[in-house]
């Protein structure tokens, strides 16, 4: 049963990976024939400046993002299980980010923190700064808010089911043991969401990992190289530079560091294990 969904893996999935890590040794401009030149490229990007820039923007990104999205998305899930009489159409407030292509949100975003007709010039606030996405020292976090704006409805789906498969009874009891909300929340609602925390953490991480059409639209990896993370380096290396045998080394990296951070937080959650969360109900 599982074999025609392991063939679209495998052709879909390994057989492009592994072009690619066999791209990595070769020098490629993008149309002639590749030519062989073994570990050249690894040492090159490897000891490059930019490299080294664009990896620790890259984690510093994953983190700061992991940082805002995952209470947010958490707090969200939680209200949306529940049974007040708006809360349905907060709900679909609340979603409708995750329905807008990642193009239409990067312009949209792009007009609205325009210097010359955006927010900054159409409030009367001195405060506001006239340059969000030029000044390299805001322009990260404005990514990462634009980022958790498109992303967090999807996390907050995902606990809001999580939320609504804990039997009712459990907050019926801790209530007449005199259990307040606040301590409901963390004595119940977060040790039951336990692998569904694991689940979004992990897809938020790595997922991190892998943004590129929102950041372009809205920066191209500037102002200088202020939110070059690895995924625009990737592309300015191999698309603008036509340098494909680099680019293919940037995209093994991203390919070992998501991998790794997947197996480290399975490692840390225990979730190999696979036992239930529901124990004991």
């Amino acid at each position: 049963m599982a074999l025609p969904a392991v063939l679209f893996f495998g052709l879909f999935a390994l057989v492009p990976l592994l072009g690619v890590l066999v791209l990595s040794f070769a020098s490629w401009d993008g149309l002639g024939a590749p030519s062989f030149v073994g570990l050249d490229n690894w040492f090159r990007v490897l000891e490059r400046p930019q490299t080294h820039s664009s990896l620790m923007l890259t984690m510093g990104f994953v983190a700061l993002s992991y940082l805002v999205q995952a209470p947010v998305a958490l707090m969200l899930g939680v209200f949306m299980a529940g049974q007040q009489r708006y809360r349905a159409f907060l709900s679909v407030l609340f979603f409708l980010p995750l329905l807008f292509s990642s193009v239409a949100v990067g312009l949209t975003f792009q007009a609205l923190l325009s210097p010359n007709y955006g927010i900054s010039s159409a409030l009367p606030f001195d405060w506001l700064p006239a340059q969000w996405l030029g000044n390299p020292q805001l322009a990260l976090y404005v990514v990462i808010f634009v980022v958790a704006w498109c992303f967090v409805p999807f996390h907050a789906l995902l606990y809001q089911a999580g939320v609504r498969q804990i039997p009712a009874t459990i907050y019926e009891a801790a209530t007449i043991d005199g259990a307040g909300r606040v301590r409901q929340f963390f004595s119940i609602t977060l040790p039951q969401l336990r692998y569904t925390i694991i689940t979004s953490s992990t897809l938020m991480l790595v997922g991190s990992l892998t943004y590129f059409d929102l950041i372009f639209v809205l920066t191209q990896g500037g102002p200088g190289s202020a939110t070059r993370i690895l995924p625009l380096d990737m592309y300015i290396t191999g698309f603008r530079n036509f340098d494909m045998g680099g680019a293919s080394v940037i995209a093994v990296i991203l390919v070992a560091v998501g991998l790794s951070l997947s197996l480290l937080l399975n490692k840390i959650s225990g979730s190999s294990k696979m036992e239930s969360d529901k124990a004991g109900l």
